[in-house]
């Protein structure tokens, strides 16, 4: 009978205090294998494996392709390239980026789902927008389990409140209760996978061989989804919709892929590149008018060179409206919005999720001694 033995572990920002944690925690003859993700921008050097060699006496390094998966060790994605499990090795890639990251949380915890699937154990960790979700959700489906930091205790809890949100989260716990969590659930005897649907199945497969850099354009993705209305604000490609349970994604032809908040997030952070690139143009245009319109008055049209002049004040004025709009404008994602009814009500759904004997999630705006 098969162990519970995989660990995937994804952050974002605040994800470095977390992964100490995580790490401090672990006894040093764990019977697991564990791979990390963590977003980082492409030149940042790959300091992460020295930085937790500090904290643990488990074997930690970058991963490299092709390596087998080995217990007691430690395997951590390199700046800018995808880690991806398949059996028996690990994949380092340069596939398209997924929620505008490479690498991303979503790939390594969707192909460890499909390689070694109820023996896998995902867990979340601090960080921004959402990425993550999907992949946890994956590994339940495949009837792994899923683990989540405690949102109240993380410095950026948005996406350990989203996978909440959306996924059954097995355990909400501080970092500390979750080293201890995964240490007891490590070498449990799983009984079979639950079965998965044939179209299921080759979706999964499909999305792993696009995070694996194969050509995304002859593996039809698009037979497992609809066309959305929404340009891939990359490369610009018609996105594909994908549904997961309740979740909704989106992938183009050429591989990158987003979360519905990801998405809306890099949309809205487009809108202000577009309205400058709209000053640009009106700013031009001004400054081209003023130059004819001294030309003319040059040549001794005045006339002419007032109309010039005109219609430089009136781009000017247009222009301000732009200026205006850019000054309102904002990036949107669900961390951006008020808090409302529909809030306070996910936040008591988050508290019946949570483990017994953990602290009580608050809002923000809510004290807590």
């Amino acid at each position: 009978m098969e162990k519970r033995n995989i660990i995937v572990v994804g952050a974002s920002a605040g994800g470095i205090e977390a992964f100490q944690q995580l790490m401090a925690g672990l006894p040093p003859d764990l019977d697991a294998a564990l791979f990390i993700v963590w977003h980082m921008a492409p030149t940042v050097r790959g300091v992460l494996p020295q930085l937790l060699s500090r904290f643990t006496t488990i074997p930690v390094a970058h991963a490299y392709d092709n390596e087998p998966v080995q217990m007691g060790r430690i395997y951590v994605a390199p700046p800018d390239h995808h880690l991806l499990i398949e059996n028996g090795h690990v994949r380092v890639t340069h596939g398209p980026k997924e929620n505008r990251f490479r690498p991303a949380i979503d790939p390594l915890f969707r192909s460890a789902a499909y390689a070694y699937g109820n023996r896998v154990m995902g867990v979340l960790l601090s960080g921004a927008l959402d990425d993550g979700t999907a992949g946890l959700w994956a590994i339940k489906h495949r009837g792994g389990l899923a683990l989540v930091q405690d949102p109240q205790e993380a410095l950026v809890a948005a996406m350990p409140e989203n996978a909440i949100r959306q996924v059954a989260v097995d355990y909400v716990l501080p970092v500390a209760q979750l080293t201890t969590q995964l240490v007891q659930l490590t070498g449990e005897h799983v009984s079979e996978t639950p079965q998965v649907s044939m179209e299921e199945n080759e979706k999964t497969k499909t999305e792993i061989r696009i995070a694996a850099d194969e050509t995304a354009l002859g593996l039809n993705l698009s037979e497992y989804g609809q066309p959305s209305r929404y340009a891939c604000p990359e490369c610009h490609g018609v996105l594909t919709q994908l549904k997961e349970g309740p979740l909704a994604r989106f992938r183009c032809h050429t591989g990158h892929a987003y979360s519905a908040d990801t998405l809306l997030a890099a949309i809205t952070e487009q809108i202000e590149d577009s309205l400058y690139g709209a000053i640009r143009g009106v700013d031009e245009s001004v400054i081209l008018l003023n130059r004819l319109g001294d030309q003319l008055a040059d040549a001794n049209q005045p006339r002419k060179a007032g109309i010039y002049f005109q219609k430089a004040q009136e781009a000017l004025r247009r222009g301000e409206l732009i200026r205006q709009a850019i000054r309102a404008q904002e990036p949107l994602s669900l961390e951006s919005f008020p808090q409302s009814e529909t809030d306070t009500a996910d936040r008591e759904r988050l508290q019946e999720r949570r483990t017994p004997n953990t602290p009580p999630i608050t809002s923000p705006t809510e004290s807590s001694e």
